[in-house]
């Protein structure tokens, strides 16, 4: 005998199916929009201001600046490149401090050529010692912008363009889209250009204030979903109190497969590796054959106790043959920050994201000192020992509580071991045990030797 549904059950049944697929797609929406949310810099991102300075006879002349409002996360070598869509038949005519990586086809134009006829023109900054007659404020650094926390004075980038072939008043310029922002790989998701307030720039006595033409914003956001595909650094642990030194977990950043993808690592005593590392692409990673096949790995070792102190030891190990990081940073999430001594080593500043607790903190390089961290080899780490004060009301080596909550390094966050995998404590209760077992043996060979059994 079959089973007969009817019409009334089948549009249930739809409706039911409807409203399930309607629920993933939002929840699908609503992880996509917070893969760029930071909890430790809520705040951050990079901002392009695009300032119309001047008009001219078929266009205008603006600045174009780079902000990374970013506290921790910084734009290494090789550089940013900005690239956008002309809403008309736009022309860059001429650039100072910086420059459109291709010219595009200017043949309609004789005698004076624009600068770049791309109607999605990519434009990069260009190299320190440029000619002064090339340069602006804030332009001419290879692309290399600092953190907004690490370095506010070279956190800004600017190139100036004279764009022809647009409206010359505000109503007839139409804004340029699908903005692009690399630094230097993918990342960055920017948003539609929103037109602002003129921004005021005051004059060299600071007594007047003059202003732009028009003004509109683009926000740049992160995210480590979209810049690579792997983890780019994991965390390593070891204390005084425990002789295990728990490993950054296996294949944390990918597993080795030299036998199906030959050269995606090197062996540290490899007879080839000199030939190996020249050979290789300046942006491809180079790592050196690990279980966790990371970049970058960072230990964390609990060295010594005091009565009223504790002190750890921090090492930045760099994996990478074809890599050195300037002006890195790490990013260290723990309770006791908030008493924290010194620190040896590095610069430290406080990150405050939640307000009144002061649990994070970024540790960074001292300029000319080990402000760089080198290729993979004898120079390729940095380390520093930090000291903190001891809580009487919160500190404990018990259950993991020494060891960092989080770590980031560049920005991006580091894999941790599980938390039942951190160095423990010795059990008492353990060594009892043990201790009356050795004795219950110590009996029975005596109770033998005097032949009661």
């Amino acid at each position: 005998m079959g089973f007969c549904f009817s019409p009334a059950s089948r549009s249930v049944s739809m409706l039911s199916n409807t409203s399930v697929l309607l629920v993933l797609l939002l929840s699908c929406t609503f992880f996509a929009s917070t893969e760029s949310y930071d909890p430790l810099d809520p705040n951050g991102n990079i901002t392009i201001r695009w300032d119309v300075m001047s008009w001219t006879p078929d266009g205008y002349v603006a600045v174009v600046t780079i902000f990374n409002f970013q506290q921790y996360r910084h734009i290494q070598a090789p550089g940013w490149s900005l690239g956008w869509t002309w809403a008309k038949k736009e022309v860059i005519w001429t650039m100072l401090g910086g420059q459109a990586t291709e010219q595009g086809d200017c043949s309609r134009y004789k005698g004076n050529v624009p600068h770049c006829c791309k109607k999605n023109p990519t434009v990069v900054d260009l190299l320190p010692g440029t000619p002064y007659n090339q340069q602006i404020a804030n332009c001419c650094k290879g692309g290399v912008i600092s953190s907004w926390l690490q370095d506010p004075a070279n956190a800004a980038s600017a190139f100036q363009l004279s764009v022809g072939a647009s409206g010359t008043t505000n109503k007839t310029v139409r804004l340029p889209k699908n903005f692009t922002l690399k630094a230097p790989g993918p990342g960055y998701t920017c948003g539609p250009a929103k037109i602002v307030k003129p921004t005021k720039f005051p004059t060299a006595d600071k007594r007047r204030f003059t202003q732009a033409q028009m003004t509109w914003n683009v926000t740049c956001a992160y995210s480590q979903f979209l810049a690579q595909k792997t983890p780019t650094c994991c965390v390593s642990l070891s204390s005084f109190y425990n002789d295990t030194v728990v490993s950054c977990p296996t294949c944390a950043c990918g597993c080795q497969n030299n036998a199906t993808q030959p050269g995606s690592c090197v062996e540290p005593n490899s007879p080839y590796l000199a030939s190996v590392v020249s050979n290789a692409g300046t942006n491809s990673p180079l790592v050196q054959c690990t279980s966790h096949m990371c970049p970058i790995r960072v230990h964390w070792h609990v060295k010594l106790n005091y009565k009223e102190y504790w002190r750890v030891k921090i090492t930045i190990t760099n994996f990478n043959y074809n890599m050195n990081y300037s002006q890195w940073n790490l990013v260290v999430q723990h309770p006791n920050f908030d008493n924290l001594t010194q620190s040896f080593s590095f610069n430290y500043k406080p990150l405050t994201p939640y307000a009144a607790i002061n649990d994070t903190a970024m540790l960074y390089g001292i300029k000319f000192y080990n402000d760089l961290l080198m290729e993979d080899g004898p120079s390729g780490n940095v380390q520093s020992e930090l000291l903190f004060r001891k809580d009487a009301s919160t500190f404990t080596f018990d259950k993991g509580w020494a060891f960092p909550r989080r770590i980031y390094f560049n920005g991006d966050n580091c894999v941790m071991p599980p938390p039942d995998a951190y160095p423990s404590l010795p059990n008492a209760s353990i060594r009892w045990g043990v201790s009356r077992f050795s004795i219950a043996v110590i009996l029975l060979v005596l109770l033998l030797h005097l032949g009661l059994f």
